[in-house]
């Protein structure tokens, strides 16, 4: 069977050639081939655009090719949001018939809609129309089948549960007579691990139950990223093609900014070469180039993106991503250990060193924390007027004092915010629903709602932890104070860390900032975490910000500004 390549960016215009550059992809998916020798049904599961649907077209056509077996894709992205069990089967049925009309096998082409007067075909509940669609599909074949579902997780509940189960009979019912024909292989394709499939069946009594064809853990594979190596082969095709150049630095910025997820690697490059060079070949291509591309990217609103936030805003994945955000040392006990699976096989997440969780890339970081803060972004819009340059800059230096204490103004101000858990929560909370007028967070009948101009949002209550609010209010902040004006603002956090360090760089020179809850470690030790942080930067003078978690306390207890020498270091101390 011949490998893979997946096609690299193209890029058109007049006078310009349409490129299209490969990279071998059965490297970054090892097992395929070994699981269809075995008879065995698998899911594979990656994140969105990472290459799951140009391999298993690919592999369908050199599976027809090969003479051993046929191979049938079918998409089931038109089944997604179907509520009804009937009509999704329905739905499934015509893929699988487009699947058949499409194919480049005449064998299989022959038998779209072929099966349309069959009498299990008519409309009525309770016949296992798919099951025996494809049990026909079997018997009429002089090879075995092979059947690739992708976008398999359009399926939700009720849909999911029948599908399964159809898919579950015939696997159990399957054999070499004809009787008992059904594909000999089967997968499911998406982004979520087979876990998460069975989380929407279990525990009610619709359960799969043991004799589910996809229980075997070593059945569910996922795509790799690309190596460092594969970018500099992907961008070497590009300069032997087109004569332009990459310098050296370029290979190792795409990779810090990417990590080898693969829209990314294409995007950046398209970036620049398409939409900054306007497909100027005659332009060399510089690291700083790529940085530039990266924030460009995080700035548009691409549909990869928009995919990213939406999963970001489900309440699984963000109460998720908050304990990654504010550095928390492991998740919180109620935190389902399929959420956090969820969210790697989103690519959102990665395993760092010492059982941390991180961030995919540094480009996902910035979608992440931009997603959170969103939700508030719009109401400290409403509170901000004052640009940068006015208040906080003299043209050369970056004032982070005065900036600081803005924000122990503004967090004053609507620090209602923080106790809006607890009196959620705590239904004999004597302040429950009585959050000040001007703050854009209330509680009231046991839900956060986010005040949004003349809009409103509601939120489960453990999507917004006290902790959780007073990092993206920080973040949200200094996002919005320092919008255009800086060279770069960049966030570091990880779960385990217990600290989220943000650094500012203006003008070429670095203000670092770490957050911290009060009570989760003790001054010295985050005076001791600023310190090494500073000296990795090379800088004197720091900020570390301190949030009160104790909602009784006086403000004028909570707001305070120290200075302290620490290791020949200079650093304030915020506390909010």
């Amino acid at each position: 069977m011949a490998a893979k390549h997946i096609r690299f960016f193209n890029t058109s215009g007049p006078n310009v050639p349409t490129e299209h550059y490969t990279l071998p992809v059965l490297p970054r998916l090892d097992g395929v081939h070994e699981l269809i020798e075995k008879k065995l049904y698998f899911v594979l599961h990656a994140p969105r655009q990472s290459g799951k649907t140009t391999y298993f077209k690919f592999l369908t056509d050199a599976i027809n090719s090969g003479g051993k077996y046929y191979a049938l894709y079918a998409s089931l992205a038109r089944v997604r949001d179907i509520d009804d069990r009937e009509e999704a089967i329905d739905y499934i049925l015509g893929e699988i018939n487009s699947g058949l009309y499409t194919s480049k096998e005449k064998t299989l082409a022959k038998l779209a809609y072929a099966f349309e007067s069959m009498p299990y075909m008519s409309s009525g509940r309770g016949n296992p129309k798919l099951k025996l669609l494809l049990i026909d599909i079997c018997r009429t074949l002089d090879r075995d089948l092979v059947v690739f579902f992708d976008e398999a997780d359009c399926l939700e509940e009720g849909p999911l549960v029948e599908f399964l189960t159809q898919i579950r009979d015939g696997y159990i019912i399957r054999s070499d007579s004809y009787d008992g024909r059904f594909p000999r292989s089967l997968a499911l394709i998406g982004m979520r691990d087979f876990r998460d499939y069975a989380s929407q069946v279990r525990p009610d009594d619709q359960s799969l139950g043991l004799a589910s064809p996809f229980n075997v853990k070593e059945e569910s594979l996922t795509l790799a990223n690309f190596s460092k190596d594969d970018i500099i082969n992907l961008y070497g095709q590009h300069s032997a093609e087109t004569g332009q150049i990459f310098e050296p630095s370029v290979f190792d910025h795409a990779w810090r900014w990417t990590e080898g997820q693969p829209w990314l690697v294409n995007a950046l490059v398209k970036q620049v070469i398409a939409r900054e060079f306007k497909n100027d070949y005659s332009r060399s291509v510089s690291g700083a180039d790529i940085d530039q591309a990266a924030q460009d990217l995080i700035l548009r609103n691409d549909t990869h993106f928009d995919s990213l936030r939406r999963r970001i805003e489900e309440p699984r994945v963000s109460g998720v991503m908050e304990a990654v955000l504010i550095g928390m040392k492991n998740f919180p006990d109620d935190t389902p250990a399929d959420d956090i699976q969820y969210s790697l096989d989103l690519g959102l997440l990665k395993k760092g060193p010492e059982d941390t969780y991180q961030p995919a890339n540094p480009i996902y970081q910035e979608v992440i924390i931009r997603a959170l803060i969103s939700q508030l972004k719009r109401s400290i819009q409403e509170e901000l007027s004052t640009k940068i340059e006015r208040e906080w800059t003299d043209g050369t230096n970056l004032n982070m004092d005065g900036l600081l204490k803005a924000f122990q103004v503004f967090w004053r101000k609507n620090g209602e915010m923080a106790s809006v858990k607890e009196r959620v929560n705590d239904p004999s909370s004597q302040n429950e629903g009585k959050a000040s007028s001007n703050s854009f967070l209330s509680a009231k009948d046991g839900k956060i709602t986010l005040k949004n101009g003349d809009a409103s949002r509601n939120y489960q209550p453990r999507v917004l932890s006290h902790e959780g609010v007073a990092h993206l209010v920080l973040l949200g902040f200094l996002q919005r104070t320092l919008n255009g004006g800086v060279d770069s603002l960049n966030r570091e956090f990880a779960l385990g860390k217990q600290r989220v360090d943000v650094l500012v760089t203006y003008k070429g020179r670095d203000y670092p900032l770490e957050i911290k809850i009060k009570g989760v470690q003790s001054l010295n030790e985050s005076l001791e975490q600023l310190s090494s942080y500073m000296d990795k930067l090379g800088v004197s003078k720091g900020w570390l910000v301190i949030f009160e978690k104790s909602f009784d306390k006086p403000w004028d207890q909570k707001i305070f500004w120290k200075i302290q020498e620490y290791k020949s270091k200079t650093i304030n101390i915020v506390g909010c």
